[in-house]
């Protein structure tokens, strides 16, 4: 008995972080970190967007599209942003010289199996994505800042602080000398 014990005192003692490989532990420090948190999209996911971000130009400069709505529809695609598993695009897009009309938005939609088929000629995957239109705002949002910034108390503000005097040095002027 006295032997097991002082062997059992004798041995190395386990770091609770070091488990064996056999340990449920173990599995949970080697798990890779958890996808669609706080980081940004992967460098595959913006390179597959920008792909599908040329393809719908070129598609929408040659214009041919037989629904009403779009006829003469000149169309700017500004971003196109991929869900992390490459299945949905979202692509934002603005009217040249002016807004897109929401039965323009929806003539978008209708033609986007059309659209799919036309990038999935274009960019090769291994399935097409689904794509989904949203109306650009971002000029907007950047002429109503650029509009705030203007306004003379935003300036006032940005203007550089008022100077003030060394610490320690006294202040002369005339009205607070006694005579």
């Amino acid at each position: 008995m006295a032997r097991k014990s002082r062997d059992a005192a004798d041995a190395p003692r386990r770091d609770p972080k070091s488990a064996p490989a056999h340990s449920n532990l173990a599995h949970v420090a080697r798990s890779a970190p958890r996808k669609g948190g706080a980081e940004g999209p992967s460098q595959r996911q913006l390179r597959v967007a920008e792909e599908i971000r040329h393809a719908l130009s070129n598609i929408f400069a040659r214009a041919e599209f037989r629904d009403p709505d779009l006829y003469d529809l000149k169309v700017t695609v500004t971003e196109v942003r991929a869900s992390p598993d490459l299945q949905h695009m979202t692509a934002f897009v603005s009217g040249l010289g002016r807004d897109l009309s929401p039965v323009q938005l929806a003539g978008l939609k209708r033609i986007q199996p059309y659209l799919r088929s036309q990038v999935a000629k274009a960019v090769r995957l291994r399935t097409a994505p689904e794509l989904h239109f949203q109306p650009d705002t971002a000029l907007d949002y950047a002429m109503h800042i650029n509009k705030v910034m203007q306004q003379p108390v935003v300036q006032q503000d940005l203007g550089k602080p008022a100077e003030q005097p060394p610490a320690g040095t006294a202040k002369t002027t005339e009205d607070s000398e006694e005579p």
